[in-house]
């Protein structure tokens, strides 16, 4: 095994795992507070996917479906998604997906991050790092992509 890959792979997990832990801690913002780092994930999720089934929640964020229902419960009360039938055969099966408030929280979510994030990086990355960051990334979206992971 090449321990380079070793060692990206053990950045990358330590960067999500302390990094995700600093944001959460760093962020204060009233946003932060009504929705858990989780329950934003999930929005993200649908957002990216439209519309959703909870099963497919429940294997992209790697938990069990009574988690996923949880965190839907509590979204549902926030009205921040709502459910959807679908339009096949199969009308048992029901979709997640955003309402405008929902896409308003998400917009909120994303410039708080942004914000925080561009001001770290700003401290301490310059320009080309952050160009070869995305370069390589993109790189990866793509990889994964083509696999057939998505």
């Amino acid at each position: 095994m090449d321990i380079r890959i070793k060692e990206a792979v053990d950045l990358f997990q330590e960067v999500m795992f302390y990094g995700t832990e600093r944001v959460i801690k760093s962020i204060d913002d009233p946003l932060w507070k009504e929705f858990s780092p989780e329950q934003i994930q999930m929005l993200k999720l649908v957002s990216r996917e439209k519309r959703i089934t909870s099963s497919r929640l429940a294997a992209l964020q790697a938990v069990h479906k009574s988690a996923i229902s949880s965190r839907i419960k509590k979204l549902l009360q926030k009205d921040v998604i709502r459910f959807v039938q679908t339009e096949q055969q199969d009308r048992r099966e029901k979709l997640v997906e955003l309402t405008d408030r929902g896409k308003e929280v998400l917009v909120q979510s994303d410039k708080v991050l942004t914000d925080y994030i561009e001001n770290l990086l700003a401290q301490h990355v310059n320009d080309e790092e952050i160009d070869q960051f995305l370069t390589i990334f993109r790189k990866l979206k793509d990889i994964i992509k083509a696999d057939g992971v998505s």
